[in-house]
């Protein structure tokens, strides 16, 4: 990193809590993507939880990173490695950080505000940091205008009347509400919120570049692959469950698993003692530059989300997206916000979730005709680039941080 730029251009404030610890960080850094290429229209300036290890505030891919602290240093572990609301599940005497996280971000927040001309604010997650912004927009006439994104988790695993509440108090008070799927939209609506003025708009992934077919790469006939966060939701039980069903058909056949998180443990138990071991290999973390090689080999990647016991649930998933970039037959699991990947798709197949026999047989017949399905892949890729291209996404929301700006003037 290098130190804080100045401009003269708008300047949007992005306040979110996963966030890159440092470059090529294995942690979701969708909000990161995003900020690099608003940083073509605007000044923009992140606020983020910092963490264990990670770089100090400045300049990184062009945006303004600051990093707030909340605890001693080696006790920052809130958000990373799993989530906020995993890490809370995991270990309790984490709810002790919430509130000097929260206070910390909204302190922040609120000296930026007043220290700097901030245009704009972009708000990822309802909550905490759309709570944070409603509030300053109670107290204050001052506040700028700024945009809510939910991803997922905020939406779908706080649950409980005085959350849903809280959820209401924050779409009302925001300038603009987006959320990555239709089915989050649906579920706004469900707990009493106007849907009308909410807009549905992904987050992206890089067709253009990064996430691209190889003919010089071989695909694998028999390699199944699995990315993702090893937590509940992302359902790699279930996989693991379909192996020896598969492994009858195919004793070829093995599983490549790319991702870290809180379950890892109980899953590597899992694969023990079901005799797996030589099967299943555990790569960790596997950062987003490296992983077009893993989609580029496999046969198939298989997402086999599921609900998790809190109702916590896939908000989008962009990996079914990664791997048809990639020219990667898909099995997935059957939820409303998978379909909004691609609602009609031939190369995408779709099972029940949490049924491992129905995973099994997908899988299984996926492998027996590998060349159709990769043909139809190909064609799915077209209609993803349209949809999900970061440079497609990246505009949209400048247009949306664009007429917040001018809200404001």
């Amino acid at each position: 990193m290098t130190a804080v730029r100045t401009g003269a251009r708008a300047t949007v404030l992005v306040i979110a809590s996963t966030y890159p610890r440092w470059h090529g960080d294995p942690e979701p850094g969708f909000v990161h993507e995003l900020s690099k290429r608003l940083a073509a229209h605007f000044r923009v300036i992140a606020l983020v939880p910092d963490a264990p290890g990670a770089d100090p505030g400045g300049v990184l891919d062009g945006v303004e990173v600051i990093r707030y602290r909340y605890a001693p240093r080696s006790l920052q572990t809130l958000v990373n490695d799993g989530g906020i609301i995993t890490n809370l599940r995991r270990a309790r005497w984490k709810c002790l950080l919430v509130p000097p996280m929260v206070l910390a971000q909204a302190w922040r927040t609120w000296r930026l505000v007043r220290a700097l001309h901030v245009d704009a604010v972009h708000a990822h997650w309802l909550i905490p940091q759309g709570l944070i912004m409603a509030v300053m927009s109670a107290l204050s006439s001052q506040a700028p205008p700024y945009l809510v994104t939910s991803h997922g988790a905020d939406l779908f695993a706080l649950r409980g009347r005085w959350l849903e509440s809280i959820k209401r108090f924050v779409v009302r008070r925001a300038t603009a509400v987006t959320v990555v799927s239709q089915a989050m939209r649906d579920e706004l609506a469900s707990i009493g919120i106007d849907a009308a003025g909410i807009a549905v708009e992904p987050m992206g992934v890089d067709l253009s570049h990064r996430f691209t077919p190889d003919a010089s790469v071989a695909r694998s006939s028999r390699e199944m692959l699995f990315v993702g966060r090893l937590v509940e939701k992302k359902g790699l039980q279930y996989l693991i469950d379909a192996m020896p069903a598969v492994l009858a058909i195919h004793p070829d056949a093995f599983l490549t698993v790319a991702g870290f998180g809180p379950e890892e443990a109980r899953l590597r138990m899992r694969v023990r003692e079901s005799g797996l071991m030589d099967k299943v290999v555990f790569v960790g973390a596997v950062r987003q530059a490296d992983l077009p090689a893993l989609y580029r080999r496999a046969a198939v990647l298989v997402a086999p989300f599921v609900q998790a016991a809190s109702g916590d649930r896939e908000g989008l998933g962009l990996v079914v997206v990664e791997a048809i970039g990639c020219g990667c037959p898909v099995v997935v699991s059957d939820l409303p916000a998978t379909r909004d990947v691609l609602p009609d798709s031939a190369g995408c197949t779709r099972v029940v979730p949490g049924d491992s026999r129905v995973l099994a047989q997908a899988i299984l017949d996926l492998l027996a005709a590998p060349d159709a399905r990769r043909a139809a892949v190909a064609i799915d890729r077209e209609q993803l680039v349209r949809k999900f291209d970061w440079d497609v996404v990246s505009n949209r929301y400048a247009d949306i941080l664009e007429r917040l700006v001018a809200h404001g003037r």
